[in-house]
């Protein structure tokens, strides 16, 4: 079996409960569920839907740079919503991170995310 290699960095929310920011298994990285929260103050960025998005993407990218690569190395996406009929906003900011080809990836609806959160997103990095 691979050896684990645990992924941290303070550029982006530490990890507020049982789990890792990535964990990496050879040359695939897990990427855990991100939340708009700022890495300094670890409060949520603002109430606006666009800048909780933006938050996410610049959460995630810093782990993905913590984990020795970048955004276009994600090949799986998975965002939860609260309210989906804001994914066009999704799509719109989601194209300044990423080009394509685009990752595969899940657009799902949920009741409710951590800290009043309106987006999370998690993914599978391969570097």
């Amino acid at each position: 079996m691979a050896e684990k290699i645990i992924i941290a960095t303070d550029k982006a929310p530490q990890a507020i409960g049982t789990y890792s920011q990535a964990v990496k298994v050879g040359s695939t990285v897990y990427l855990s569920g991100q939340i708009p929260l700022v890495p300094s103050t670890m409060e949520m960025v603002s109430d606006d839907f666009s800048a909780q998005v933006v938050q996410v993407f610049e959460n995630l990218t810093a782990v993905c740079e913590a984990a020795g690569g970048n955004m276009s190395d994600i090949v799986k996406l998975n965002i939860f919503l609260t309210d989906l009929s804001h994914f066009a906003t999704v799509n719109d900011i989601m194209a300044k991170y990423l080009s394509q080809p685009y990752p595969a990836r899940a657009a799902i609806g949920v009741k409710q995310l951590p800290k009043g959160s309106l987006v999370e997103m998690d993914g599978i990095m391969e570097i």
